[in-house]
């Protein structure tokens, strides 16, 4: 029986990178043997057991053979007589099919220090194209190393394409889909996710939406990169610049879908692209199964981001509703994450990146007006359906006295 670390955590050690998941890969060893130890089984597909004390989890060395579509079509086998090579050979990327035993050997059977050293995501074998959900990850990395210089291998590309082309994409469960997605938008350059995907062809398949606003034009005097497609990601590319949260980059990332509808003749303008954009962003939310809080908070986006841009024209009975409608009294981070979003889409522009954005403070110093005005200050004679007239009245007033100053602030 040998156990060796494997996969991320060995790469991460490597490129002196921090990491605090660790996959373990046991050699030689039967079910049998792992429950004598007090190991503690979990694996459904396969064996894997977590660790009596640690709880971290050891999977038995194991080969797999495609047997259907999709991520779950595959038969695993485990034995005493798989090697830790054979292990190692199923895995997406060179880089990730390296083993590192209890003494500190790196096993590495096929070159995946040397692409650490060239900066190369490049498949382990022709396998990879048995595992749709690859294209994501190699995507997903592919964000995450691209400030390291990493850079997809020409002949694993073309396995992304083949495997877009091959229809596989269409057999990922949305669950799936999110996750590598979720996780991308984290990254530092989440863009580069969605770019790679663009460039397999996986990004008109599974995000066709998004796909579609490339190509879109926008008026230059406005929009001087132009194409709708670029002006997304310039704006997430501000998302990730600011680590602002999963939430408003994925806000970021739909907020325009509208801009894909606008009837030609109307182009380049986009009148209306707020109201074209809530079914997009719908059905694509729905699509991937996209938890309530974020969908919510992208919908928001989709529909008011105009509103913030105009915050200063606003009337204080229109900014008070906008209000409303982000939930305000109850919601105040909603408020808070919106301002951010809308932020990102007018500093997402060519030569507008460092832009002042003076509508946030005054959004979130408005937020704070009517979230200040409480019942408990009210007259003690005002009862009842008055209550709240009153202090939807106070509030608009107040509004009104800050939009006052902030006139009088910029004369």
């Amino acid at each position: 029986m040998q156990v060796y670390l494997v996969g991320g955590a060995v790469r991460d050690h490597l490129l002196g990178h921090p990491y605090h998941e660790k996959d373990y890969v046991v050699v030689g060893a039967t079910p049998a043997q792992m429950l004598e130890l007090g190991y503690q089984p979990v694996g459904k597909d396969f064996p894997v057991f977590l660790h009596p004390q640690t709880k971290e989890e050891y999977a038995l060395a194991r080969t797999e053979r495609k047997s259907g579509h999709g991520y779950h079509g595959f038969e695993f086998h485990t034995d005493v007589s798989v090697t830790l090579e054979q292990d190692l050979i199923r895995r997406d990327l060179t880089i990730n099919a390296m083993a590192m035993d209890e003494a500190g050997q790196i096993y590495d059977p096929y070159g995946g220090q040397q692409d650490l050293e060239n900066r190369t995501l490049r498949h382990v074998s022709d396998a990879f194209v048995e595992d749709p959900l690859r294209v994501l990850r190699i995507a997903r990395f592919a964000a995450r190393y691209t400030s390291a210089g990493f850079v997809i291998a020409d002949e694993t590309m073309a396995l992304m394409q083949r495997l877009t082309e091959s229809g596989e994409l269409n057999a990922l469960i949305p669950e799936r889909v999110w996750k590598e997605t979720s996780r991308a938008l984290s990254e530092r350059h989440a863009d580069v996710y969605f770019e790679v995907l663009r460039q397999c062809g996986a990004l008109k398949v599974l995000f066709p939406e998004i796909d579609a606003l490339y190509g879109i034009p926008q008026r230059p005097e406005y929009h001087p990169e132009i194409d709708c497609g670029i002006h997304t990601m310039m704006s997430l590319q501000q998302a990730c610049r600011q680590n602002y949260s999963l939430d408003v980059r994925f806000a970021v990332l739909v907020h325009d879908l509208g801009k894909a509808l606008t009837p030609l003749e109307e182009l380049p303008r986009h009148i209306m692209h707020e109201e074209r954009g809530i079914k997009p962003v719908n059905e694509l939310c729905e699509r991937l199964k996209v938890p309530t809080y974020t969908k919510q908070l992208a919908l928001a986006v989709c529909k008011e981001h105009l509103k913030c841009h105009q915050a200063f024209n606003l009337k204080p009975g229109t900014l008070w509703r906008l209000l409303q409608r982000l939930d305000v009294l109850r919601r105040p981070e909603r408020v808070e994450a919106f301002v951010q979003a809308c932020e990102c889409d007018s500093r997402g522009r060519l030569g507008l990146e460092d832009r002042a954005y003076p509508q946030a403070q005054y959004i979130l110093d408005a937020m704070q007006t009517v979230r200040a005005i409480k019942a408990q200050d009210l007259p003690a004679d005002i009862q009842g359906p008055d209550i709240g007239e009153m202090l939807i009245e106070r509030r608009i007033q107040a509004l009104g006295q800050l939009k006052a100053q902030q006139t009088v602030a910029i004369e």
